[in-house]
């Protein structure tokens, strides 16, 4: 289904983290020699190195908002809608960094679009550091997001492109790894330097995918799509070891490149057709789902969350669920192709309700005055099974809907959190049990399953 959906755009469109997504057609070249890849498995591994610090540099400015919520407010005098402005817009930034990805990485390539990525973040996570108001904290929060959005797209593709066949699904999954490392590393930083000093740590992530640009190749099939034989190969040669084949590699790159630059170009209006809608349906929906599932909304504000629920140190809650994360989204992205996403997607719902449910049911005894010992032990037991989400499709529509529904929840939640806290929760534990019934009734399995087998299950549904 991604990939149909991909290949409309030529693609050009952004991706978010699935290497399903990112993969290219010409997978049946990688039946390397094992002595190849042994061979440069040290140039694929360093090159992957530095582009996931793009990756953790994501997670870091996403982490940003949870611990320093009540120091920001304090020290510049921010309104509670100040604030949800400041935490939300950091979604609409990567919105429109996302959405304009692929013809970045397309133009200058996928160092390119990290080093411009890096720029923005650094520019973004300076003028955090200087504000003495809202309005620059928001133009910072704005730039960082913007930096974050060509991250989401160009580092996993740029991996994607790099890798050989049999690292590839490893070394992709790191993305995400990396990215919830950077966000929980946030966490955890936060709770013991200052905010301003949390924005000035967010500069290294870049510095050090700056310098490390230097000693890596560029994307290999980026050379040849724009012409550049000598580069293409040198590069190819470079991560393949100098002493392997490389030619039926290069090949069949080639071959794959001519074959997409001779397909029609298509609009976004073409997904509307007859044989997409049903796709495109499940793809927008699961991001629906997941977003108003409430994930973003507690993991920008975790702190003030454990806070709000009696927790005598919110440190220590924040601490914990920056622990928690980690290991959860490794047991994820183990268990993705081994269960299948069906089954993953419905057991990460129930997770997720039961976790609202929990945090609900906490604030409802505080609102109540009831079971003042169990209240704090509902919230952090609650707040700590949200980490596992859903990972998501691609395709530019599903990619706006996404972030969209991101700024949504971010901007919302202190505001719904006043309105009644308990409530809050029980909506977004509602809002996970219908993605349950969503997946059971019309998302089909993808384990084991072509292209067309899967195209003929979802459109089964019609």
């Amino acid at each position: 289904m991604a990939k149909e959906i991909n290949r409309l755009n030529d693609l050009e469109k952004p991706l978010i983290t699935e290497e399903q997504n990112i993969v290219h057609k010409s997978d049946e070249y990688d039946s390397y020699k094992s002595s190849d890849e042994n061979g440069s498995i040290f140039m694929v591994l360093l090159s992957t190195f530095v582009a996931v610090f793009g990756a953790f540099e994501f997670g870091t400015c996403v982490g940003y908002s949870a611990p320093t919520q009540a120091a920001i407010r304090e020290d510049l005098g921010l309104s509670l809608a100040e604030f949800a402005m400041f935490g939300s817009i950091l979604t609409i930034g990567a919105m429109f960094g996302a959405v304009t990805s692929g013809r970045i990485a397309d133009t200058i390539g996928r160092k390119g679009a990290m080093r411009l990525s890096a720029v923005f973040c650094i520019a973004g996570w300076l003028a955090v550091y200087f504000s003495k108001s809202g309005v620059s904290l928001d133009l910072g929060r704005f730039a960082t997001g913007y930096g974050i959005g060509i991250f989401s797209y160009v580092v996993p593709i740029f991996i994607a492109e790099i890798a050989p066949k049999n690292l590839r699904g490893g070394l992709t999954t790191l993305n995400q790894l990396l990215i919830v490392i950077g966000q929980s590393t946030a966490f955890l930083i936060g709770t013991v330097i200052s905010w301003r000093e949390l924005a000035l740590a967010g500069l290294l992530p870049c510095i050090v995918l700056f310098v490390g640009l230097c000693f890596i190749p560029e994307s290999p099939r980026w050379l040849a799509k724009v012409g550049d034989q000598k580069e293409f190969h040198a590069a190819l040669r470079k991560l393949r070891g100098k002493d392997a084949d490389i030619t039926e590699e290069a090949e069949e790159i080639q071959e794959y490149i001519e074959t997409l630059q001779s397909l029609p170009k298509t609009t976004i209006w073409d997904l509307f057709q007859k044989q997409y809608i049903n796709s495109v349906i499940i793809g927008v929906a699961l991001m629906v789902f997941q977003q108003f599932g409430g994930i973003n909304g507690v993991s920008f504000y975790a702190s003030q969350t454990f806070a709000l629920a009696g927790l005598s140190s919110a440190k220590a809650g924040t601490v914990a669920y920056a622990c928690v994360q980690v290991p959860i989204t490794f047991l994820g992205a183990m268990l993705m192709d081994k269960s299948g996403r069906r089954p993953l997607i419905m057991v990460s719902s129930a997770g997720t309700f039961l976790g609202c449910f929990l945090a609900g049911t906490s604030f409802y005894f505080k609102e109540h005055d009831l079971l003042p010992e169990w209240r704090p032990i509902l919230a952090v037991a609650g707040v700590l099974i949200f980490p596992i989400n859903v990972k998501g499709v691609a395709g530019s529509l599903v990619v706006l809907v996404n972030w969209l529904g991101a700024w949504a929840v971010s901007y919302t939640f202190n505001f719904m959190m006043t309105w009644s806290s308990y409530g809050t929760f029980y909506i977004y534990s509602g809002v996970s049990i219908l993605t349950i019934l969503f997946v059971v009734k019309f998302v089909p399995e993808t384990k084991g399953k072509t292209l067309e087998e899967i195209q003929a299950c979802i459109n089964s549904h019609r």
